[in-house]
């Protein structure tokens, strides 16, 4: 990228297909990173906009169901955590080294981490990301969102699975380890458990 090519055009490059890019002059050059503030100037087109790897990935607004459970989770978190944490739904996490960001479902912060809260965003990795699988994101759920949580620092993984009525756990200290869970779920913060919620009032159909 030349030092004065604008982000829109970076923009618009990076949402090109590769055909179009190969018939463009200079086409063996490396496609433009981008970057979490690049993709927040997408217009608006009833997406979220995610930047990971230097590549920009959209996600459709969640369904009926999804913002069901995921508004069962946040309640039980919330409960659950007390003043020993913050939990946010939906808001940009950005990760400042690398430019990357996205938008989890939900999220928790412990109060010893508040640091990491910044208008408007949250800059650097919460204790715990939490994101509810539907089939357009489930590959990237699992594949690409999973490696960008770990090698950001952050603790614990969710992985929600309505249609399995299960929650895959991905704790990254020390040596990665998944555990899955269909009954009820242990919460953990900061390194300790501050309780359960049970799997089978969050998957219940109202």
């Amino acid at each position: 990228m030349g030092p004065g090519e604008r982000s829109g055009d970076r923009l618009r490059n990076a949402m090109k297909t590769d055909e179009q890019l190969a018939e463009e002059p200079g086409a063996g050059r490396p496609l433009p990173y981008i970057t979490w503030e690049d993709a927040q100037q997408m217009p608006e087109d009833g997406r979220r906009h995610e930047a990971i790897g230097g590549e920009m990935y959209g996600t459709p607004l969640p369904s009926v169901r999804h913002q069901r459970v995921g508004l069962k989770l946040s309640m039980a978190l919330i409960e659950l955590l007390g003043d020993a944490g913050e939990v946010f739904h939906a808001v940009g996490v950005v990760f400042p080294e690398t430019g990357e960001g996205v938008q989890p479902d939900l999220l928790c912060v412990s109060r010893e981490r508040r640091a990491i809260l910044v208008e408007p965003w949250i800059r650097g990795a919460p204790d715990l990301v939490v994101e509810i699988t539907s089939p357009v994101t489930e590959d990237r759920d699992r594949g690409m969102k999973r490696e960008l949580y770990e090698r950001q620092g952050v603790a614990e993984y969710w992985i929600v699975d309505p249609d399995a009525r299960a929650v895959e756990v991905w704790r990254f200290e020390g040596e990665s380890r998944c555990e899955r869970f269909t009954e009820t779920l242990p919460v953990r913060l900061a390194g300790e458990t501050v309780g359960e919620i049970d799997l089978a009032e969050v998957f219940r159909e109202d």
